[in-house]
């Protein structure tokens, strides 16, 4: 069990990132990215992984301009302004209303109450959306930050998914 006090209650704003700065970090541009966004971004930004979900989200949203104001945005801690992971939706609601949701803490900044922040903020932005019902969030089965994330503001689990290559992941949703 971990015997560490709760972390602090966190507070982000999200910046938009356009086609433009997801391009840009997709090709590993962190200073482009970095002067599209108008902020510092973190080097995460331009890590494998990253790299290849901003390209999916650039094409996304090149191919369905309606898709930008719900897709990836840079999480900034507030009041000191640090770029401390991204989150966004998956795209704009489904027609049965259901969002789905996205985020990453930058390594150093994980354990810190950033990815709850994160999420009760897009939590938030879907309760404000008329038609949006749901939003889901799909978790690997072995990350048990994100687990104990969602466990906390009560996602409920409704499911899982999974492959022999990228294993088993839990699917929970929460009313908007």
């Amino acid at each position: 069990m971990n015997s560490e006090p709760h972390p602090t209650a966190q507070q982000v704003r999200f910046v938009e990132l356009n086609a433009k700065a997801l391009r840009a970090l997709a090709e590993g541009d962190l200073p482009g990215a970095s002067a599209e966004a108008g902020i510092t971004l973190h080097e995460h930004f331009v890590s494998d992984r990253a790299r290849m979900i901003f390209d999916y989200r650039a094409k996304q949203i090149t191919e369905d301009p309606s898709a930008a104001p719900w897709t990836v945005r840079a999480a900034v801690s507030e009041p000191d302004g640090t770029v401390v992971g991204d989150a966004g939706f998956h795209g704009p609601p489904s027609e049965a209303g259901v969002l789905e949701v996205g985020y990453t803490v930058v390594p150093e900044y994980r354990r810190q109450g950033y990815a709850r922040a994160m999420l009760k903020a897009l939590l938030d932005r879907a309760a404000a959306e008329p038609g949006v019902t749901t939003v889901r969030a799909t978790i690997a089965a072995d990350n048990t930050a994100s687990l104990a994330t969602v466990a906390c503001l009560d996602f409920r689990r409704v499911g899982e998914r999974g492959n022999a290559r990228e294993g088993i992941a839990y699917v929970f949703e929460h009313p908007a």
